[in-house]
Protein backbone atom coordinates (compact mmCIF):
# COMPACT_ATOMS: atom_id res chain seq x y z
CA UNK A 1 0.00 0.00 0.00
CA UNK A 2 1.45 3.36 -1.01
CA UNK A 3 1.89 5.69 1.98
CA UNK A 4 3.52 8.65 0.20
CA UNK A 5 0.69 11.11 -0.40
CA UNK A 6 2.38 12.86 -3.31
CA UNK A 7 2.90 9.53 -5.09
CA UNK A 8 -0.76 8.70 -4.53
CA UNK A 9 -1.74 11.92 -6.26
CA UNK A 10 0.65 11.34 -9.16
CA UNK A 11 0.30 7.59 -9.71
CA UNK A 12 -3.29 6.86 -8.66
CA UNK A 13 -5.43 9.96 -8.89
CA UNK A 14 -3.71 11.23 -12.06
CA UNK A 15 -2.43 7.80 -13.14
CA UNK A 16 -3.43 5.94 -16.31
CA UNK A 17 -6.60 3.90 -16.57
CA UNK A 18 -10.30 4.33 -17.22
CA UNK A 19 -11.75 3.73 -13.75
CA UNK A 20 -14.49 6.24 -13.08
CA UNK A 21 -14.09 6.13 -9.30
CA UNK A 22 -10.78 6.12 -7.47
CA UNK A 23 -10.81 5.95 -3.69
CA UNK A 24 -8.04 7.40 -1.55
CA UNK A 25 -8.07 7.29 2.23
CA UNK A 26 -6.28 10.08 4.05
CA UNK A 27 -5.78 10.29 7.81
CA UNK A 28 -6.47 13.85 8.89
CA UNK A 29 -3.25 14.17 10.86
CA UNK A 30 -1.30 13.10 7.75
CA UNK A 31 -2.96 15.80 5.68
CA UNK A 32 -1.00 16.69 2.56
CA UNK A 33 -0.59 20.41 2.26
CA UNK A 34 -0.28 22.13 -1.10
CA UNK A 35 -2.44 19.71 -3.08
CA UNK A 36 -3.54 20.99 -6.49
CA UNK A 37 -6.74 23.02 -6.10
CA UNK A 38 -8.37 20.89 -8.79
CA UNK A 39 -8.27 17.85 -6.51
CA UNK A 40 -9.81 19.76 -3.66
CA UNK A 41 -12.53 21.46 -5.71
CA UNK A 42 -13.45 18.61 -8.07
CA UNK A 43 -12.93 15.61 -5.81
CA UNK A 44 -15.80 13.99 -3.96
CA UNK A 45 -14.89 14.21 -0.31
CA UNK A 46 -16.45 12.78 2.82
CA UNK A 47 -15.34 12.70 6.43
CA UNK A 48 -15.55 9.69 8.75
CA UNK A 49 -15.62 10.45 12.46
CA UNK A 50 -15.51 8.30 15.57
CA UNK A 51 -16.53 9.17 19.08
CA UNK A 52 -13.35 9.81 21.10
CA UNK A 53 -15.01 8.10 24.07
CA UNK A 54 -14.63 4.85 22.11
CA UNK A 55 -11.30 5.37 20.39
CA UNK A 56 -9.06 6.91 23.05
CA UNK A 57 -8.54 3.59 24.87
CA UNK A 58 -7.49 1.88 21.60
CA UNK A 59 -4.96 4.64 20.86
CA UNK A 60 -3.36 4.06 24.22
CA UNK A 61 -2.54 0.46 23.28
CA UNK A 62 -0.33 1.58 20.39
CA UNK A 63 1.10 5.04 20.99
CA UNK A 64 1.16 7.58 23.83
CA UNK A 65 -2.04 9.58 23.71
CA UNK A 66 -1.92 13.14 22.38
CA UNK A 67 -4.46 15.65 21.10
CA UNK A 68 -2.77 15.83 17.69
CA UNK A 69 -2.82 12.07 17.19
CA UNK A 70 -6.58 11.93 17.61
CA UNK A 71 -6.79 14.15 14.51
CA UNK A 72 -10.13 15.83 15.24
CA UNK A 73 -8.66 19.34 15.02
CA UNK A 74 -7.37 18.53 11.53
CA UNK A 75 -10.76 17.09 10.53
CA UNK A 76 -12.54 20.26 11.60
CA UNK A 77 -9.98 22.29 9.66
CA UNK A 78 -10.52 20.17 6.55
CA UNK A 79 -14.29 20.46 6.86
CA UNK A 80 -14.02 24.23 7.20
CA UNK A 81 -11.71 24.53 4.17
CA UNK A 82 -14.08 22.50 1.99
CA UNK A 83 -17.06 24.57 3.15
CA UNK A 84 -15.24 27.76 2.18
CA UNK A 85 -14.73 26.28 -1.29
CA UNK A 86 -18.49 25.76 -1.51
CA UNK A 87 -18.30 21.97 -1.28
CA UNK A 88 -19.21 20.95 2.30
CA UNK A 89 -18.43 17.24 2.56
CA UNK A 90 -20.87 14.64 3.92
CA UNK A 91 -19.95 13.51 7.43
CA UNK A 92 -20.66 9.99 8.62
CA UNK A 93 -20.16 8.61 12.09
CA UNK A 94 -18.61 5.18 12.57
CA UNK A 95 -21.25 4.43 15.21
CA UNK A 96 -24.04 5.03 12.68
CA UNK A 97 -22.18 2.98 10.10
CA UNK A 98 -22.02 0.06 12.50
CA UNK A 99 -25.63 0.33 13.65
CA UNK A 100 -27.14 0.61 10.19
CA UNK A 101 -24.44 0.10 7.54
CA UNK A 102 -26.69 -0.16 4.48
CA UNK A 103 -28.72 2.98 5.22
CA UNK A 104 -25.58 4.93 6.10
CA UNK A 105 -23.73 3.87 2.95
CA UNK A 106 -26.75 4.45 0.73
CA UNK A 107 -27.05 7.94 2.14
CA UNK A 108 -23.35 8.58 1.60
CA UNK A 109 -23.49 7.33 -1.99
CA UNK A 110 -26.46 9.57 -2.64
CA UNK A 111 -24.59 12.59 -1.25
CA UNK A 112 -21.53 11.76 -3.36
CA UNK A 113 -23.62 10.99 -6.45
CA UNK A 114 -22.12 7.54 -6.90
CA UNK A 115 -24.02 4.24 -7.23
CA UNK A 116 -24.52 2.09 -4.14
CA UNK A 117 -23.40 -1.53 -4.53
CA UNK A 118 -24.34 -4.39 -2.23
CA UNK A 119 -20.70 -5.48 -2.31
CA UNK A 120 -19.91 -2.45 -0.13
CA UNK A 121 -21.43 -4.32 2.81
CA UNK A 122 -19.03 -7.27 2.71
CA UNK A 123 -15.42 -8.11 2.04
CA UNK A 124 -12.98 -10.99 2.13
CA UNK A 125 -11.27 -11.85 5.38
CA UNK A 126 -7.89 -10.22 5.78
CA UNK A 127 -5.16 -9.42 6.00
CA UNK A 128 -4.83 -7.78 2.59
CA UNK A 129 -2.01 -5.62 1.17
CA UNK A 130 -4.14 -2.47 1.37
CA UNK A 131 -4.44 -2.75 5.14
CA UNK A 132 -1.41 -0.53 5.70
CA UNK A 133 1.45 -0.59 8.16
CA UNK A 134 -0.74 -0.12 11.23
CA UNK A 135 -3.09 -2.99 10.48
CA UNK A 136 -1.45 -5.50 12.79
CA UNK A 137 -2.23 -3.24 15.74
CA UNK A 138 -5.52 -1.65 14.78
CA UNK A 139 -7.30 -4.43 12.93
CA UNK A 140 -6.58 -7.75 14.59
CA UNK A 141 -10.27 -8.58 14.96
CA UNK A 142 -11.24 -7.01 11.64
CA UNK A 143 -8.99 -9.47 9.79
CA UNK A 144 -11.41 -12.18 10.83
CA UNK A 145 -14.51 -10.29 9.67
CA UNK A 146 -16.29 -10.39 6.33
CA UNK A 147 -18.87 -7.67 7.02
CA UNK A 148 -20.14 -5.16 9.53
CA UNK A 149 -20.76 -6.59 12.98
CA UNK A 150 -23.46 -5.43 15.36
CA UNK A 151 -22.33 -2.77 17.84
CA UNK A 152 -21.75 -3.56 21.47
CA UNK A 153 -24.90 -3.33 23.55
CA UNK A 154 -22.95 -1.65 26.35
CA UNK A 155 -19.68 0.30 26.14
CA UNK A 156 -16.41 -0.55 27.81
CA UNK A 157 -15.62 1.23 31.05
CA UNK A 158 -13.79 4.43 30.21
CA UNK A 159 -10.29 4.85 31.59
CA UNK A 160 -10.38 8.07 33.60
CA UNK A 161 -6.71 8.71 32.79
CA UNK A 162 -7.99 9.95 29.42
CA UNK A 163 -10.71 12.23 30.85
CA UNK A 164 -8.82 15.53 30.38
CA UNK A 165 -7.92 14.67 26.78
CA UNK A 166 -11.53 13.66 26.13
CA UNK A 167 -12.70 17.09 27.28
CA UNK A 168 -10.42 18.65 24.64
CA UNK A 169 -11.50 16.32 21.85
CA UNK A 170 -15.25 15.94 22.42
CA UNK A 171 -16.27 19.51 21.40
CA UNK A 172 -14.56 19.02 18.04
CA UNK A 173 -16.26 15.67 17.53
CA UNK A 174 -19.61 17.24 18.39
CA UNK A 175 -18.94 20.07 15.93
CA UNK A 176 -18.64 17.53 13.11
CA UNK A 177 -21.37 15.31 14.51
CA UNK A 178 -23.89 18.12 14.05
CA UNK A 179 -23.39 17.81 10.29
CA UNK A 180 -24.19 14.09 10.17
CA UNK A 181 -27.43 13.38 8.32
CA UNK A 182 -29.91 10.86 9.66
CA UNK A 183 -28.17 10.20 12.94
CA UNK A 184 -29.04 6.90 14.55
CA UNK A 185 -28.60 6.28 18.24
CA UNK A 186 -30.38 4.64 21.14
CA UNK A 187 -32.35 7.78 22.01
CA UNK A 188 -32.38 9.52 18.62
CA UNK A 189 -35.65 11.12 17.62
CA UNK A 190 -37.43 9.40 14.72
CA UNK A 191 -38.74 12.81 13.65
CA UNK A 192 -37.26 14.88 10.86
CA UNK A 193 -35.42 18.03 11.99
CA UNK A 194 -38.11 20.69 12.48
CA UNK A 195 -38.11 23.96 10.60
CA UNK A 196 -37.70 27.12 12.67
CA UNK A 197 -40.51 29.70 12.84
CA UNK A 198 -37.87 32.32 12.00
CA UNK A 199 -35.06 30.73 9.91
CA UNK A 200 -32.62 33.52 10.85
CA UNK A 201 -32.57 32.13 14.40
CA UNK A 202 -30.63 29.08 13.20
CA UNK A 203 -27.44 31.09 13.63
CA UNK A 204 -27.56 33.17 16.77
CA UNK A 205 -25.47 33.66 19.91
CA UNK A 206 -26.72 33.20 23.46
CA UNK A 207 -25.21 34.13 26.81
CA UNK A 208 -24.78 31.22 29.24
CA UNK A 209 -23.02 31.69 32.56
CA UNK A 210 -20.26 34.13 31.72
CA UNK A 211 -19.77 33.69 27.98
CA UNK A 212 -21.43 34.08 24.60
CA UNK A 213 -21.86 30.84 22.64
CA UNK A 214 -23.30 29.79 19.25
CA UNK A 215 -26.81 28.36 19.38
CA UNK A 216 -25.85 24.68 19.27
CA UNK A 217 -23.17 25.12 21.94
CA UNK A 218 -25.31 27.18 24.32
CA UNK A 219 -26.15 24.63 27.01
CA UNK A 220 -26.35 24.41 30.79
CA UNK A 221 -24.92 21.68 32.98
CA UNK A 222 -27.04 18.63 33.84
CA UNK A 223 -26.27 19.66 37.43
CA UNK A 224 -27.88 23.08 37.00
CA UNK A 225 -30.87 23.77 39.22
CA UNK A 226 -33.09 24.60 36.26
CA UNK A 227 -32.57 21.00 35.06
CA UNK A 228 -32.79 19.46 38.52
CA UNK A 229 -36.04 21.12 39.56
CA UNK A 230 -37.05 24.08 37.40
CA UNK A 231 -35.36 26.20 40.07
CA UNK A 232 -34.95 29.44 38.16
CA UNK A 233 -36.54 32.84 37.57
CA UNK A 234 -37.04 34.57 34.25
CA UNK A 235 -38.19 37.64 32.35
CA UNK A 236 -39.29 38.35 28.79
CA UNK A 237 -37.89 41.51 27.18
CA UNK A 238 -38.65 43.23 23.90
CA UNK A 239 -36.36 45.35 21.75
CA UNK A 240 -37.78 48.27 19.80
CA UNK A 241 -35.68 50.52 17.56
CA UNK A 242 -32.41 50.20 19.48
CA UNK A 243 -33.93 50.25 22.99
CA UNK A 244 -34.89 47.63 25.58
CA UNK A 245 -38.47 48.35 26.60
CA UNK A 246 -39.20 48.46 30.36
CA UNK A 247 -35.76 47.03 31.16
CA UNK A 248 -35.56 48.46 34.68
CA UNK A 249 -39.02 47.17 35.60
CA UNK A 250 -38.16 43.68 34.35
CA UNK A 251 -34.89 43.65 36.27
CA UNK A 252 -36.70 44.78 39.43
CA UNK A 253 -38.99 41.77 39.14
CA UNK A 254 -36.13 39.41 38.29
CA UNK A 255 -34.21 40.37 41.42
CA UNK A 256 -37.36 40.34 43.56
CA UNK A 257 -38.13 36.80 42.36
CA UNK A 258 -34.55 35.67 43.05
CA UNK A 259 -34.76 37.15 46.56
CA UNK A 260 -38.13 35.49 47.21
CA UNK A 261 -36.56 32.14 46.31
CA UNK A 262 -33.49 32.88 48.49
CA UNK A 263 -30.93 32.75 45.68
CA UNK A 264 -27.33 33.40 46.76
CA UNK A 265 -24.40 34.89 44.84
CA UNK A 266 -26.70 36.69 42.42
CA UNK A 267 -24.98 38.76 39.68
CA UNK A 268 -25.26 42.50 40.00
CA UNK A 269 -27.74 44.59 38.06
CA UNK A 270 -24.94 46.05 35.95
CA UNK A 271 -23.56 42.59 35.20
CA UNK A 272 -26.97 41.44 33.96
CA UNK A 273 -27.34 44.55 31.84
CA UNK A 274 -23.86 44.06 30.36
CA UNK A 275 -24.70 40.46 29.41
CA UNK A 276 -27.94 41.62 27.74
CA UNK A 277 -26.24 44.36 25.75
CA UNK A 278 -23.28 42.16 24.72
CA UNK A 279 -25.65 39.47 23.48
CA UNK A 280 -27.74 41.92 21.47
CA UNK A 281 -24.73 43.67 19.96
CA UNK A 282 -23.00 40.39 19.06
CA UNK A 283 -26.16 39.26 17.24
CA UNK A 284 -26.79 42.65 15.66
CA UNK A 285 -30.27 42.63 17.18
CA UNK A 286 -31.63 46.15 17.65
CA UNK A 287 -35.30 45.73 16.71
CA UNK A 288 -38.03 43.07 16.39
CA UNK A 289 -36.24 40.99 19.00
CA UNK A 290 -37.40 39.10 22.07
CA UNK A 291 -35.16 38.09 24.97
CA UNK A 292 -35.79 35.19 27.33
CA UNK A 293 -33.72 36.25 30.35
CA UNK A 294 -33.23 33.47 32.92
CA UNK A 295 -31.39 33.32 36.22
CA UNK A 296 -31.05 29.85 37.72
CA UNK A 297 -29.98 29.03 41.25
CA UNK A 298 -26.86 27.66 39.59
CA UNK A 299 -24.94 24.43 39.30
CA UNK A 300 -25.08 21.87 42.09
CA UNK A 301 -22.13 19.87 43.38
CA UNK A 302 -24.31 16.74 43.24
CA UNK A 303 -27.84 16.00 42.07
CA UNK A 304 -30.58 16.71 44.56
CA UNK A 305 -33.24 19.18 45.62
CA UNK A 306 -31.45 21.04 48.40
CA UNK A 307 -30.15 24.58 47.69
CA UNK A 308 -27.30 23.63 50.02
CA UNK A 309 -25.81 21.81 47.02
CA UNK A 310 -25.58 25.11 45.11
CA UNK A 311 -22.10 26.47 45.81
CA UNK A 312 -21.04 28.06 42.52
CA UNK A 313 -23.39 31.02 42.23
CA UNK A 314 -26.26 31.62 39.83
CA UNK A 315 -26.31 30.85 36.10
CA UNK A 316 -27.37 33.74 33.87
CA UNK A 317 -28.91 32.96 30.46
CA UNK A 318 -29.66 35.59 27.82
CA UNK A 319 -31.50 34.07 24.85
CA UNK A 320 -32.20 36.69 22.19
CA UNK A 321 -34.19 35.73 19.08
CA UNK A 322 -35.64 37.46 16.07
CA UNK A 323 -39.30 37.21 16.97
CA UNK A 324 -42.30 39.24 15.81
CA UNK A 325 -45.32 39.42 18.15
CA UNK A 326 -46.68 35.89 18.42
CA UNK A 327 -50.40 36.70 18.29
CA UNK A 328 -52.49 38.26 15.53
CA UNK A 329 -53.12 41.89 16.51
CA UNK A 330 -55.51 42.40 13.58
CA UNK A 331 -57.64 39.28 13.17
CA UNK A 332 -57.62 38.29 16.84
CA UNK A 333 -57.17 35.04 18.74
CA UNK A 334 -59.43 32.31 20.15
CA UNK A 335 -59.42 31.22 23.80
CA UNK A 336 -60.91 28.28 25.69
CA UNK A 337 -61.28 27.72 29.42
CA UNK A 338 -59.01 25.10 30.95
CA UNK A 339 -60.00 22.69 33.70
CA UNK A 340 -56.56 23.28 35.23
CA UNK A 341 -56.87 25.96 37.93
CA UNK A 342 -54.30 28.67 38.52
CA UNK A 343 -51.95 28.13 41.46
CA UNK A 344 -53.03 29.63 44.75
CA UNK A 345 -50.52 31.80 46.67
CA UNK A 346 -50.92 29.27 49.49
CA UNK A 347 -49.19 26.72 47.23
CA UNK A 348 -46.86 28.62 44.92
CA UNK A 349 -47.14 32.39 44.60
CA UNK A 350 -47.44 33.44 40.97
CA UNK A 351 -45.89 36.78 41.84
CA UNK A 352 -42.60 34.91 41.87
CA UNK A 353 -41.76 34.78 38.17
CA UNK A 354 -40.31 31.26 38.30
CA UNK A 355 -39.48 28.72 35.61
CA UNK A 356 -41.55 25.93 37.14
CA UNK A 357 -44.37 26.37 34.64
CA UNK A 358 -46.12 22.99 34.77
CA UNK A 359 -49.33 24.60 36.02
CA UNK A 360 -49.38 26.81 32.90
CA UNK A 361 -48.20 24.05 30.58
CA UNK A 362 -51.03 21.71 31.59
CA UNK A 363 -53.51 24.44 30.67
CA UNK A 364 -51.67 25.03 27.38
CA UNK A 365 -51.94 21.30 26.60
CA UNK A 366 -55.70 21.66 26.93
CA UNK A 367 -55.81 24.64 24.56
CA UNK A 368 -53.59 22.85 22.03
CA UNK A 369 -55.93 19.86 22.10
CA UNK A 370 -58.90 22.19 21.60
CA UNK A 371 -57.06 23.94 18.77
CA UNK A 372 -57.39 27.28 20.58
CA UNK A 373 -54.63 29.86 20.76
CA UNK A 374 -54.45 29.89 24.57
CA UNK A 375 -56.33 28.79 27.69
CA UNK A 376 -58.13 30.88 30.29
CA UNK A 377 -57.28 29.76 33.82
CA UNK A 378 -59.69 30.24 36.72
CA UNK A 379 -58.80 30.64 40.40
CA UNK A 380 -60.03 28.29 43.12
CA UNK A 381 -63.31 30.23 43.43
CA UNK A 382 -64.06 30.11 39.70
CA UNK A 383 -63.16 33.70 38.88
CA UNK A 384 -61.01 34.41 35.82
CA UNK A 385 -57.32 34.76 36.72
CA UNK A 386 -55.34 34.96 33.45
CA UNK A 387 -54.44 32.81 30.47
CA UNK A 388 -51.67 30.24 30.58
CA UNK A 389 -49.25 32.93 29.33
CA UNK A 390 -50.84 36.39 29.52
CA UNK A 391 -53.01 38.74 31.54
CA UNK A 392 -56.60 39.51 30.51
CA UNK A 393 -58.66 42.64 29.98
CA UNK A 394 -62.29 43.13 28.89
CA UNK A 395 -64.56 46.03 28.00
CA UNK A 396 -68.25 46.29 28.92
CA UNK A 397 -70.30 49.40 28.21
CA UNK A 398 -67.17 51.50 27.80
CA UNK A 399 -65.58 50.37 31.10
CA UNK A 400 -62.25 48.51 31.02
CA UNK A 401 -61.96 45.67 33.55
CA UNK A 402 -59.11 43.35 34.53
CA UNK A 403 -58.98 40.60 37.20
CA UNK A 404 -57.26 41.13 40.51
CA UNK A 405 -53.69 39.83 40.50
CA UNK A 406 -54.30 37.57 43.51
CA UNK A 407 -53.60 34.35 41.62
CA UNK A 408 -51.86 35.63 38.52
CA UNK A 409 -48.59 37.34 37.76
CA UNK A 410 -49.10 41.13 37.81
CA UNK A 411 -47.47 41.57 34.43
CA UNK A 412 -45.37 44.54 33.42
CA UNK A 413 -47.31 44.86 30.15
CA UNK A 414 -50.50 44.63 32.22
CA UNK A 415 -49.36 47.53 34.43
CA UNK A 416 -48.36 49.54 31.35
CA UNK A 417 -51.75 49.02 29.72
CA UNK A 418 -53.55 49.93 32.95
CA UNK A 419 -51.66 53.26 32.92
CA UNK A 420 -52.59 53.79 29.27
CA UNK A 421 -56.24 53.06 29.99
CA UNK A 422 -56.31 55.91 32.51
CA UNK A 423 -54.22 58.17 30.26
CA UNK A 424 -56.68 57.63 27.38
CA UNK A 425 -59.55 58.64 29.71
CA UNK A 426 -61.23 55.25 29.99
CA UNK A 427 -62.73 54.03 33.26
CA UNK A 428 -60.63 51.20 34.78
CA UNK A 429 -61.88 48.61 37.27
CA UNK A 430 -59.77 45.89 38.87
CA UNK A 431 -62.00 43.27 40.48
CA UNK A 432 -63.09 39.65 40.51
CA UNK A 433 -64.58 38.83 37.11
CA UNK A 434 -66.62 35.72 36.34
CA UNK A 435 -66.21 33.67 33.18
CA UNK A 436 -69.69 34.57 31.95
CA UNK A 437 -68.72 38.25 32.08
CA UNK A 438 -65.91 37.53 29.66
CA UNK A 439 -68.26 35.51 27.46
CA UNK A 440 -70.58 38.52 27.15
CA UNK A 441 -67.93 41.26 26.97
CA UNK A 442 -67.90 43.87 24.20
CA UNK A 443 -64.11 43.51 23.77
CA UNK A 444 -61.39 41.27 25.22
CA UNK A 445 -57.64 41.33 24.84
CA UNK A 446 -54.59 39.72 26.39
CA UNK A 447 -51.36 41.47 27.39
CA UNK A 448 -47.81 40.17 27.51
CA UNK A 449 -44.32 41.15 26.46
CA UNK A 450 -44.16 38.70 23.60
CA UNK A 451 -47.65 39.39 22.20
CA UNK A 452 -48.21 42.99 23.32
CA UNK A 453 -52.01 43.60 23.11
CA UNK A 454 -53.71 40.67 21.36
CA UNK A 455 -57.45 41.03 20.66
CA UNK A 456 -59.67 38.05 21.50
CA UNK A 457 -62.55 37.33 19.12
CA UNK A 458 -63.94 34.11 20.60
CA UNK A 459 -64.01 32.38 24.01
CA UNK A 460 -65.39 28.86 24.48
CA UNK A 461 -67.31 29.17 21.21
CA UNK A 462 -68.87 32.54 22.12
CA UNK A 463 -68.14 35.38 19.72
CA UNK A 464 -66.83 38.43 21.57
CA UNK A 465 -68.61 41.63 20.58
CA UNK A 466 -68.82 41.78 16.79
CA UNK A 467 -66.11 39.16 16.38
CA UNK A 468 -63.50 41.72 15.39
CA UNK A 469 -61.00 44.07 16.99
CA UNK A 470 -62.92 46.70 18.97
CA UNK A 471 -62.33 50.47 19.13
CA UNK A 472 -60.94 50.50 22.68
CA UNK A 473 -58.49 47.76 21.79
CA UNK A 474 -57.39 49.65 18.67
CA UNK A 475 -56.81 52.85 20.58
CA UNK A 476 -54.77 51.16 23.30
CA UNK A 477 -52.74 49.19 20.74
CA UNK A 478 -51.83 52.47 19.07
CA UNK A 479 -50.92 54.11 22.38
CA UNK A 480 -48.82 51.10 23.39
CA UNK A 481 -46.94 51.07 20.08
CA UNK A 482 -46.09 54.76 20.42
CA UNK A 483 -44.86 54.27 23.98
CA UNK A 484 -42.75 51.27 22.99
CA UNK A 485 -41.19 53.14 20.06
CA UNK A 486 -40.46 56.26 22.08
CA UNK A 487 -39.15 54.85 25.37
CA UNK A 488 -36.73 52.24 26.68
CA UNK A 489 -33.09 51.86 27.68
CA UNK A 490 -30.76 52.50 24.69
CA UNK A 491 -28.46 49.71 23.55
CA UNK A 492 -24.84 50.95 23.55
CA UNK A 493 -23.28 51.36 20.07
CA UNK A 494 -26.70 51.40 18.35
CA UNK A 495 -26.95 54.15 15.77
CA UNK A 496 -30.31 54.99 14.23
CA UNK A 497 -30.16 54.82 10.45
Amino acid sequence: METDGHKVVKDIIYGPGKKKYRFCKNLAKHRILGLPSEIISKGKHFILIRNPVHILPSFDKVIPLSFLDVGLADLVSIYSDLCQLGTPPPVIDADDLQRNPEATLRGLCHDLDIPFQASMLKWEAGPIPEDGVWASWWYKTVHESTGFSSPRKYPRTFNMRHYDLLEHCLPLYNTLRRHVKGKSSLLASPLAPPSLPVPENAKIFAWVGDEILPREMAKVSVFDSVVQGGDSVWEGLRIYKGKVFKLEEHLDRLFDSAKALAFNNVPTREEVKAAIFKTLITNGMFDKTHIRLSLTRGKKVTSGMSPAFNRSGCTLIVLAEWKPPVNDSDSGIVLMTATTRRNSPTNLDSKIHHNNLLNNILAKVESNNAKADDAIMLDKDGFVSETNATNLFMVKNGVVLTPHADYCLPGITRATVMELVVKENFILEERNISLSEFHTADEVWTTGTIGELSPVVKIDGRVIGEGEVGPVTRKLQSAYKKLADDSGVPIPTYQKL
